[in-house]
């Protein structure tokens, strides 16, 4: 049962640090808002420039580039449906953002109770085995409630870890969302501005 429980403990591990670096690899700046696409995007000013702005998108594939490519397609569209559609859009690509989260949540969850089973795994055999011997053989006591105390430390040691980059990286993707959210409700203000000052005229 012991060996079971650090199985499951090791498991547990593997699987949160793997999720871990994954999104730190994938929850990088230049990867969700790209300098350029920024860049880009805040020098656009009238439809022409967004030729442009379509191209540094392709070329800088990214959650804002790709809600820029939506929101530059639909131009033609009435701007509430074209920031409807946007907003749709944007909701995916925050759900894509976070996942992978929901697995760090769950482990930060599951390590203290796979901890605290191994303790009352090791307290059943040690207290059975107690019940066997007597209290003759301290030293065998000693490392028998080593070995549940040392259950209960690592899963306490694989979740503290999850639990700091489960909410660090919720709360970068909440800086993304906001930051990608700001840009492309400027660029939409803009360029349709610009489309009723040339109906004005």
């Amino acid at each position: 049962m012991d060996i079971l429980i650090y199985i499951l403990l090791g498991a547990t591990s593997v699987v949160g640090l793997t999720f871990i670096v994954e999104r730190a690899l994938a929850l990088r700046w230049n990867k969700v808002v790209p300098p350029e696409v920024t860049q880009a995007l805040l020098a656009c000013r009238t439809r022409e420039d967004t030729k442009v702005l379509c191209h540094i998108c392709h070329r800088k594939p990214s959650p804002l580039g790709r809600l820029v490519l939506l929101a530059s397609e639909h131009l033609d569209w009435p701007k509430t449906d074209n920031v409807d559609a946007l907003q749709t859009a944007a909701r995916h690509e925050i759900v894509r953002l976070e996942r992978g989260l929901v697995v760090l949540e769950i482990i930060v969850g599951i390590a203290p109770l796979l901890g605290l089973v191994g303790t009352i795994a090791g307290m059943m055999t040690v207290f059975g085995d107690v019940g066997q011997t007597g209290l003759n053989d301290a030293a065998k006591l000693a490392a028998g409630i080593a070995l549940i105390l040392r259950a209960t430390l690592i899963g306490l040691l694989i979740a503290i870890p999850s639990l700091i980059f489960w909410s660090y990286f919720s709360k970068k993707v909440e800086v993304f969302a906001v930051e990608m959210e700001a840009l492309c409700d400027d660029f939409v203000r803009r360029q349709y501005a610009e489309e009723k000052s040339e109906l004005v005229k």
